[in-house]
């Protein structure tokens, strides 16, 4: 007979079979093998100090990020976790962005999700919604204990698909005081959806979760998973413009990087199974904490930004619109990205 009672925080076991007590309240930290050389895409800044950390999060996952420390800066500093874009790694735009924003007096990490780049958890390359929000939510653990943070003023930042997730998370955790969101994807209404809502149907929708529960078949029989592919390379003659602006980013030196699934081969084909039956932002109304949307007017996602936003509630609500900047302007290109008023924002509402 087992006795099991929640005491403090910690999960313990009473048997009469058992003379131990174990605690799974935190799983470890796995030691996870990083790379200490700077093999970023974008050039290291002399404005601020770099160095590798980890966390765990709520689900046992150990996460790698690259922290950035402004110089010259003291006592406890306004914070900020970045991710994305998805499928990128951290050592690509959103490196960038947190180098960027602690140039401007942030501590900032930037990190990979669960099951990419430097991060643990298998198997590799799987996306979930849920895990994905709460590694948002794990970065805040993390850094709300740091010496150097003030722990009532964390924001996230989150780049592309990981913008709709970042806002995810802010909708569910109160902790996060300040979320921006560029040039993102919601990924649960494009997955079901397809682009521009064009495959908004259950016909289309029941095709595609066949063809992916076929292919679970296969892989358990296999015991490997497909890859869904990164961007096509070489590109197609009939290729759309964005897809180009996603081949000129992640497939060349500008943007490519060998532990990035965009830049070789992609997320496991399976992985979009749960953004099917998932669905962002059914309380993004209740959002209290304030949000920035950053979108170019000549993305191709744009419409993602404009729709979430005219979601949201409250005068702490803004929509950026950057003039003549496609979606991938704003992973790297330091004339578009309006950095100095992303910062500006989180000085107000941090």
């Amino acid at each position: 007979m087992i006795a099991i009672a929640l005491l403090s925080g910690a999960l313990t076991i009473n048997s009469q079979n058992m003379n131990t007590n174990t605690n799974v309240s935190l799983a470890p930290v796995e030691e996870l093998a990083l790379a200490h050389e700077w093999d970023k895409v974008f050039p290291e800044s002399d404005k601020v100090n770099h160095r590798k950390v980890t966390f765990v999060n709520r689900y046992g996952v150990t996460l790698a990020a690259d922290m950035y420390i402004p110089k010259h800066v003291d006592g406890k500093l306004q914070a900020i976790a970045v991710s994305g874009p998805f499928g990128a790694v951290k050592e690509q735009s959103s490196g960038l962005y947190a180098q960027q924003l602690a140039e401007r007096g942030f501590l900032t990490i930037a990190f990979d999700p669960s099951f990419t780049g430097e991060s643990g958890g298998m198997p590799r390359r799987v996306a979930s919604p849920d895990i994905n929000t709460e590694d948002f939510s794990a970065a805040v653990d993390f850094l709300s204990v740091q010496p150097d943070v003030d722990a009532d003023r964390i924001g996230i930042l989150g780049i592309c698909g990981w913008g709709g997730i970042a806002l995810q998370a802010a909708v569910n955790d109160p902790r996060i005081k300040a979320t921006v969101a560029s040039t993102m994807y919601d990924m649960t209404r494009v997955t079901a959806n397809g682009y521009f809502d064009s495959e908004n149907n259950a016909a289309q929708r029941n095709a595609k979760r066949a063809a992916m529960s076929a292919q679970r078949t296969l892989d358990y029989k296999n015991g490997t998973y497909k890859r869904a592919g990164g961007v096509v390379d070489p590109l197609p003659a009939d290729a759309p413009q964005f897809v180009k602006d996603y081949h000129a980013y992640y497939k060349t030196p500008r943007g490519f990087h060998p532990r990035s699934g965009n830049s070789t081969d992609g997320w496991n084909a399976t992985s979009s199974l749960p953004f099917m039956n998932f669905k962002f932002f059914e309380y993004a109304e209740e959002l209290e904490s304030a949000v920035l949307i950053v979108h170019g007017d000549k993305a191709h996602s744009y419409y993602f930004g404009k729709d979430t936003f005219a979601l949201l509630k409250g005068d702490n609500k803004q929509m950026l619109t950057v003039n003549d900047a496609t979606h991938c302007d704003l992973y790297d290109n330091l004339d578009k990205i309006p950095f100095d008023e992303i910062a500006a924002f989180y000085n107000k509402y941090l």
